[in-house]
């Protein structure tokens, strides 16, 4: 090829070194274009044809793969192969240029395969986010150890390949940096380390609801990734949060609810004590009304005269047992609840009396609603109270509250007037 080309200079009518240098500037000429046109076919005809064929198919795996981008950084191989063929081949007696030529694009190879390994690991991990159990077992963490070991071994690479030392030598002196290794690599150390805890014991998935007041957060985790953990709180804010704080701190994880099927209605409203009394006749009549305490009264009525005839007590009210307006409310709230649709009655059920305080008796719903959409959860709850609260005043109840502005001026109005 050289004598060809120079034969070529001579005959043209160059004379001695201007006919070397034309037919070397030539044959390096060749070479640059040799490198596009391969960069050239690799990317507009054999990439074009791969894309077509990716689209054909029904799996997505390739179009990751497409997408992440490693053919294209797999087609900026061909020139490089190009120039490191053929230059020594055109250049045999230039030794120092071909040495320097070869070894900057065999480190822009490995620079270029690294990207590629780069783009293939971003794709496993954009693949194994479409499989179920990438919820629960998050790879993030690992794929990004991963990349970082490969670029600290490009890395070395590429320097041992332009300096023309073996790598042994640089990964020998690495040891004697290793406590700086460690101090600049801490937070991934430490976070590689959280990552792998917290991964086994399952205790962050992708999706579940976190609290850490101590951070801000309070909401869905997004991401899990080397060193931190994204959380997006309920208001959209975005809190970021280092791995190994879940790890070193507490927080809470509302999983367990999500998983159970049911969530918890836990809610008191103060009765006011001075409007508790025994029932009366009249009341128990009225009560008879009210189809979800036809059955309780008949069981409980019953069971107050089987035992007024066993003990032989007198007809004092005080002196044997009776129904109260505050016991027959609360047994009307357990039916209700047992009858509502959204109320979920295999779990915990309660209507409970709390400790008596200076603002009442508090009558507790502790109760899990078979919705746990925030939403629809909210709107169950509502509708409860409002029934609940609705529904004091028909059994001789009141409600304790505060007095207000309009109480006070109720009843300086009322000392006013003669």
């Amino acid at each position: 090829m050289n004598e060809t080309v120079l034969d070529l200079m001579l005959n043209i009518g160059l004379n001695g070194n201007y006919a070397l240098y034309a037919s070397k500037a030539l044959l390096a000429a060749g070479v640059l274009l040799f490198s596009f046109l391969a960069n050239l076919i690799a990317k507009k005809i054999i990439l074009s044809l791969i894309r077509k064929i990716v689209q054909k198919t029904d799996s997505t795996w390739d179009d990751v793969l497409f997408e992440k981008g490693v053919l294209t950084r797999l087609s900026h191989l061909a020139p490089a192969l190009v120039i490191y063929i053929l230059v020594p081949a055109i250049f045999p007696e230039m030794e120092t240029l071909t040495l320097v030529v070869k070894r900057l694009t065999m480190a822009y190879m490995i620079g270029v395969s690294i990207l590629i390994v780069d783009s293939i690991l971003s794709s496993v991990h954009q693949i194994y986010q479409g499989f179920e159990i990438a919820k629960s077992r998050p790879i993030k963490g690992y794929i990004q150890v991963v990349k970082i070991i490969v670029y600290l071994v490009g890395l070395i690479l590429i320097v041992t390949t332009i300096m023309n030392k073996s790598p042994l030598g640089i990964l020998s002196g690495l040891g004697a940096m290793s406590a700086i290794l460690l101090l600049v690599f801490k937070d991934s150390i430490l976070g590689f380390v959280a990552g792998i805890q917290l991964s086994a014991n399952r205790l962050v998935n992708l999706g579940d609801w976190i609290e850490m007041p101590k951070y801000g957060a309070d909401g869905e985790v997004v991401d899990i990734n080397l060193q931190s953990i994204k959380v997006q709180n309920w208001d959209k804010t975005i809190i970021t949060i280092p791995i190994y704080y879940l790890i070193s701190d507490s927080f809470k994880n509302w999983r367990g609810m999500t998983e159970s099927g049911g969530r918890r209605i836990k809610r008191s409203i103060c009765i006011d004590m001075a409007s508790i009394r025994f029932c009366t006749p009249g009341m128990i009549g009225k009560y008879r009304r009210f189809s979800l305490l036809k059955g309780y009264l008949d069981r409980k009525l019953k069971e107050i005269e089987d035992e007024r005839k066993e003990q032989d007590t007198d007809d004092e009210v005080i002196n044997r047992r009776n129904l109260t307006n505050i016991g027959t409310f609360r047994a009307y709230l357990v039916e209700y609840l047992k009858h509502h649709p959204k109320i979920h009655n295999d779990m915990t059920f309660l209507v409970r009396q709390l400790q008596p305080h200076s603002q009442g008796l508090p009558l507790e719903i502790y109760v899990f609603s078979n919705d746990q959409v925030w939403a629809h959860y909210e709107n169950i709850q509502a509708d409860i109270f409002d029934h609940i609260l609705a529904s004091v005043p028909e059994f001789g109840l009141r409600v304790f509250q505060e007095p207000s502005s309009y109480d006070l001026a109720a009843i300086a109005e009322g000392i006013s007037k003669p």
